[in-house]
């Protein structure tokens, strides 16, 4: 499906990104992975086999984004698929919101997207797809995690206005928004293993379908969303939640 295809993955090393990494892969796409961890990204690039290239980037860091355009640039190829997947969140209730968890929060999520965006924005070739990663949380409301909700629409909005500006380029801008999701940043949300296993259970419970998604059925959607099956598509959201948000 992509073979011949140049993809860029950020926040590739684990959950969400791993898993769509390895999809486009396995369709034949090179794939650029980026991740904080050395050691997290070396491994995540084995299990790619030679289809794949990792870079140590912070999205919130402008200089490491810098030195991704620039191994994307000297591949030669230019660059067909974006998911721009990196971000993260922790609760906070809204008196215990702190300047630091809002610039922290923002920073990665937002500004990490943007910023992610604009560096490789000259090596986009025509009828190139971005993809996003949002969250339902953008429709919905969520105590003790405003901040990570507000970022979350940020996204959303990022997505039809960028769609609307690059549609002449012929490039498409679209967004997938996870339910929960059991990856190990979800349980990482909690405190310790006891919290993590209840805090999981409750998600499950507020999904109609009675569980957790996987990452791969996220990857499927990233997939559908950087091929030509959505061709059609720009500026959509694309739910992915059991139906939380629907139902």
């Amino acid at each position: 499906m992509f073979t011949g295809k140049t993809a860029l993955v950020t926040g590739a090393t684990s959950g969400i990104g791993l898993a769509a990494a390895r999809r486009l892969a396995t369709e034949g796409a090179h794939v650029f992975l980026t991740g904080r961890r050395q050691d997290a990204l070396d491994e995540a690039v084995a299990g790619l086999g030679g289809n794949a290239t990792g870079i140590r980037a912070d999205v919130s860091d402008p200089d490491d984004l810098e030195r991704v355009a620039a191994a994307v640039r000297e591949r030669g190829a230019g660059l067909d698929i974006l998911f721009a997947n990196a971000g993260g969140g922790e609760f906070a209730a809204l008196g215990d919101i702190t300047w630091q968890h809002y610039a922290d929060t923002f920073n990665t999520n937002v500004g990490g997207t943007l910023f992610t965006v604009q560096a490789v924005l000259p090596l986009l070739n025509r009828g190139a797809s971005i993809v996003l990663t949002g969250s339902n949380i953008d429709v919905k409301g969520a105590a003790a995690f405003s901040v990570y909700a507000a970022s979350k629409a940020a996204l959303r909005s990022f997505a039809r206005s960028w769609a609307a500006e690059l549609v002449g380029r012929g490039i498409r801008v679209n967004a997938v928004a996870p339910g929960p999701i059991e990856t190990p940043g979800l349980a990482g949300l909690a405190g310790d293993p006891e919290s993590a296993e209840q805090l999981l259970k409750n998600l499950a419970g507020g999904v109609p379908m009675n569980r957790l998604g996987r990452p791969e059925e996220i990857a499927d959607a990233v997939v559908f969303l950087a091929s030509d099956a959505s061709a059609f598509m720009t500026g959509a959201e694309i739910y992915v939640d059991g139906g939380a948000s629907q139902i």
